[in-house]
């Protein structure tokens, strides 16, 4: 080996990070048991911020109608546990299905386009969806929602208890794993040639990337993932809501991602933390001012940047750099 083989970086093992959340989101199990459904809506969320931080901080595709495939995963799993089976694994499998189903056949479409025709694209895309589920009543609930459904016990041995320690655990296994797979994926060639996508999109077509597909393929993946945090959101909560294909949820988790930084994947699960521990605490002092704070935080992060909050906070207290 000669010496510049020696020296060359190593990289981290893919399995650091995704291990590193688990035992966090483990010892938040553990102390704090009378929070277990604010652990479990932070998984779901952070989930669904990474599937967006796929679309947008990685392909580089700006859009506002994400909660269209969250919604898909939702209503899926919750008909699926109302008509077919109430197993969560076969759940989460319909609900991950129908995000990546509709992400391929809605991509396929606005892939076509670019900028902000496409960003307003998935907006009417998400509003058409959100009509519909109002109208298929029989189907969805409509107004009233989706509810009704019970799940049947976790592997066939966990029930869902009232503490919330099943849900906490489940949902907290399935973001691991599906930071895990997002993690692997972004950082093999496949994910680079994608971040090239998004750097230049004209020199990697002339380079020869298949541009449209690789683009199309993260699409997909992220609508997986968007539809495996609407299904665990259903099963959860044993009910959906029209609000599961609202605009504001699909931009809140774009705050969400600002807040935690895009491009990186563990921003958006930074975010989704801040974010709904905020929302969290805001609410409780006072539920009709809880949007100040967040949009206090929000502009602290676009004037301040994360890397010169660390400068100056490496200065006040003398550490090295």
């Amino acid at each position: 080996m000669n010496g510049t083989d020696s020296q060359a970086p190593r990289m981290a093992p893919p399995w650091r990070a995704p291990l590193i959340l688990l035992g966090i989101g483990l010892i938040a199990w553990w102390a704090l048991p009378d929070q277990l459904g604010l652990l479990t809506r932070i998984a779901i969320t952070a989930l669904f911020v990474l599937s967006l931080d796929l679309v947008v901080g990685i392909a580089g595709l700006a859009t506002l109608g994400h909660a269209a495939l969250f919604g898909a995963g939702a209503y899926a799993a919750g008909i699926f546990a109302l008509r077919v089976h109430g197993d969560p694994l076969m759940g989460l499998a319909v609900g991950t299905g129908a995000g990546a189903l509709l992400a391929l056949a809605s991509g396929a479409f606005l892939l076509r386009y670019h900028g902000f025709t496409f960003l307003m694209l998935t907006v009417a895309i998400a509003q058409i969806l959100l009509s519909l589920a109002q109208k298929a009543r029989d189907w969805t609930g409509g107004d009233d929602g989706l509810s009704g459904f019970m799940m049947g016990p976790l592997l066939g041995r966990f029930a869902f208890d009232l503490e919330g320690r099943t849900a906490a655990l489940y949902a907290l296994g399935v973001l691991v794993v599906g930071y895990y797979v997002a993690r692997r994926v972004v950082d093999s060639p496949f994910g680079l040639a994608v971040r090239g996508i998004h750097e230049n999109r004209a020199r990697m077509a002339a380079l020869g990337t298949p541009v449209t597909t690789r683009l199309l393929a993260t699409y997909t993946f992220a609508g997986a993932l968007a539809g495996a945090a609407g299904a665990l959101s259903a099963q959860t909560h044993a009910i959906v809501a029209l609000d599961s294909l609202s605009f504001a949820l699909s931009a809140e988790a774009l705050v969400m991602l600002i807040l935690g930084g895009a491009g990186r994947l563990h921003g958006a699960l930074i975010g989704a933390a801040i974010f709904t521990l905020l929302h969290h605490t805001a609410a409780s002092i006072n539920p009709y001012h809880w949007l100040f704070i967040i949009g206090a935080a929000l502009m602290a992060v676009v004037l301040v940047p994360p890397q010169k909050a660390w400068g100056w906070l490496r200065a006040r207290l003398g550490w090295k750099a």
